[in-house]
């Protein structure tokens, strides 16, 4: 099928104008949602006598089952891979091989500590240098 310069032009115009309408529209709606949910929740501040008392005795029971949540993963190297907690948030410690590693730990971490927060302090070793 052949067509001329001009309906060509006019096909390529009507496409693109729809593609730009369509994200302009998402956009909008996406910008929208922001402002709603950033006037809904009033910002946080945390003082220090907001922070719940820590039972040093639950902080064991997490760090234990963060602990041994790697193991269960047969293909997760956990061996250079150290668990903390302080005030009920969990901290991974040590090095992995690759980004796929530490997203692996993130991941298992994120998942045998329920609730709690998870951050990470992992390096990346490739071949043995950081």
């Amino acid at each position: 099928m052949h067509f001329s310069y001009a309906k060509r032009h006019l096909i390529i115009c009507a496409y693109l104008g729809s593609v730009v309408c369509g994200l302009t529209g998402f956009v909008a709606l996406a910008g929208a949602q922001n402002a709603v949910a950033s006037i809904e929740r009033p910002p946080r501040t945390i003082t220090a006598s907001a922070r719940p008392e820590v039972d040093p005795a639950a902080e064991e029971e997490l760090r234990q089952r963060v602990e041994r949540a790697p193991h269960s993963d047969p293909f997760f190297y956990d061996e250079h891979v150290t668990v903390s907690v302080e005030n009920g948030d969990v901290l991974l410690g040590g090095f992995v091989f690759s980004d796929w590693d530490l997203r692996d730990a993130l991941r298992i971490a994120r998942r045998a500590a329920g609730n709690r927060r998870v951050f990470d302090n992992l390096s990346i070793e490739v071949c043995g240098r950081k």
